[in-house]
């Protein structure tokens, strides 16, 4: 890492606050703990981290309800830390726009290397993901159906009332398939390029665009699941000069 990240650990477990900061500023990283989620949610007011590390049994919330509230911000990557490791937690967690789902009892070790694969995701995010091929300026934009994607903010506009501003992860995604329309990606490529570790997220992710751009995301028309092969953008996209 180039600089020291911020992180917030929101744990009410003072051994495991104890065991992940140690760990964390040992490669590096700023901790700051919070027992509660409120404690947080003031935190959050006054200054944004990278990644928040959130366990969903907080004395005072529950934990998805922060979840969802992180994830509705921009540029904060999301790992939930939890005792709960059912598939049905792991899916919703992820559903929510969680960035990865770590469960208890953990290895410190596979902690850290999960919370530099989302400070990576984050970065390449910003800094190459968002260019459109053989494009170099900043204010790039992809237009496709009746949508527009601006990646220098991660913004999906349909019309002017309505915009959705994507997850790193999310932005990650559809930046590859709009880079490579009426191409079938398969979900090995996805996961390489995305630097992910579940190929359960490929599909989550895959989800939650759909929610965002289809009309009806039950039955896709503009991203086509090719049964025993991935994944395809059916519409042309048209890169262009975005408005400055």
């Amino acid at each position: 890492m180039t600089r020291s990240t911020l992180i917030y650990l929101i744990e009410d477990d003072s051994d495991i606050v104890t065991l992940v900061t140690q760990e964390l500023e040992r490669f590096g990283h700023q901790v700051k703990a919070f027992r509660t989620g409120s404690q947080a949610e003031v935190a959050l007011r006054q200054q944004q981290p990278d990644v928040c590390i959130v366990d969903l049994g907080l004395p005072d919330m529950d934990g998805l309800s922060l979840v969802r509230d992180l994830t509705s911000r921009d540029r904060i990557g999301v790992m939930i830390l939890s005792g709960r490791d059912s598939l049905p937690d792991r899916v919703l967690g992820l559903e929510l726009g969680a960035d990865d789902y770590v469960s208890k009892p953990f290895d410190p070790r596979e902690l850290v290397a999960r919370i530099n694969s989302i400070i990576r995701r984050l970065n390449k995010s910003t800094r190459q993901t968002h260019r459109a091929p053989d494009a170099d300026a900043a204010h790039q934009q992809a237009c496709f159906d009746r949508w527009v994607y601006q990646p220098a903010t991660l913004t999906l506009r349909c019309d002017p009332d309505e915009e959705t501003v994507l997850s790193a992860g999310e932005a990650e995604l559809l930046m590859q398939l709009l880079r490579h329309p009426k191409v079938i990606l398969s979900r090995e490529q996805l996961l390489r390029d995305q630097d992910e570790a579940f190929d359960r997220s490929i599909d989550v992710r895959m989800s939650r665009i759909r929610k965002k751009i289809e009309q009806n995301p039950r039955s896709p028309r503009l991203i086509k699941t090719i049964y025993g092969m991935g994944y395809m953008l059916t519409t042309d996209v048209e890169w262009s000069q975005g408005k400055t």
